[in-house]
């Protein structure tokens, strides 16, 4: 059986899991799967695939969860991860959940341990796999894409205050699949850290990018920005970058777009 995250070896589930997620990819991811049927409870942030967990209780938020609610739906497993959901809230939830699945991915690759992980789990080994499958053309077709001259990026997440990533994130490893080597915020090992704009950061990079989400930069963000700091501001859909599970495969044909765009 395949690790999560933490290390932790999980047994295959019984006949009927009730499966609680508080991670809104991963919830699609399940979905993917096959196991919609078995998701007993969901944040108000899972939001695909819409016509499915539209019939799937909310719990919160992923970081604001109802634990009384949660008690309530009796689940045995628990799926989180450990950049969108606190701690402490899923220490309390490993109370009386008998399975916590802690997922982490960092990288695009990483998506097919975590399918791995779910099909094994989960009994839905043949459906896992052909996500693989899927994920592995794309990303042969990635590889393959031409793409432009190497550039520096900042990737916004916010704003009052700006906020940007790190390094060390899913969505940073996603941008040096094209080329994009992600701006770090000098002296600061936050992985989503705010910042400042300064005519030396402005100089610093070849473009901006502003995300759709968590904050909902629009196109009218993006050109008043590239007004204010003289450089190429580019909206790109938070979704199609962060969002590991099932969704990264369509990830990947849109970072595909993304360097054919910039080529």
């Amino acid at each position: 059986m395949p690790a999560d995250a933490l290390g932790t070896v999980h047994p295959p589930a019984g006949d009927s899991p009730r499966i609680v997620s508080l991670v809104p990819s991963v919830t699609e991811l399940l979905c993917a799967l096959g196991l919609a049927e078995n998701i007993v409870g969901r944040t108000g942030f899972c939001i695909h695939p819409a016509g499915i967990v539209r019939g799937i209780a909310k719990v919160g938020g992923t970081k604001d969860v109802n634990i009384d609610k949660i008690r309530k739906l009796a689940p045995t497993h628990l799926v989180v991860n450990i950049d969108e959901n606190e701690k402490p809230t899923v220490d309390a939830l490993a109370a009386f959940i008998p399975h916590v699945i802690v997922t982490h991915p960092l990288a695009p690759r990483d998506n097919l341990a975590l399918y791995r992980l779910l099909g094994a789990i989960f009994h839905a080994r043949e459906r896992a796999l052909q996500l693989c499958e899927a994920f592995e053309r794309e990303y042969a077709l990635l590889r393959a894409a031409p793409k432009g001259p190497p550039q520096t990026m900042l990737y916004c997440i916010w704003k009052d205050p700006w906020m940007t990533v790190s390094r060390d994130t899913y969505i940073a490893r996603m941008m040096e699949e094209i080329g994009w080597r992600c701006w770090a915020a000098p002296g600061s090992d936050a992985r989503y850290p705010v910042f400042r704009w300064s005519d030396e950061m402005a100089a610093a990079v070849d473009g901006v990018l502003l995300s759709t989400e968590p904050y909902r930069f629009t196109e009218a963000h993006a050109d008043a920005l590239e007004r204010q700091i003289g450089k190429p501001v580019t909206l790109v859909d938070g979704e199609m970058m962060s969002w590991y599970g099932s969704r990264a495969i369509d990830g990947l044909r849109y970072l595909r777009a993304l360097a054919a765009g910039a080529g």
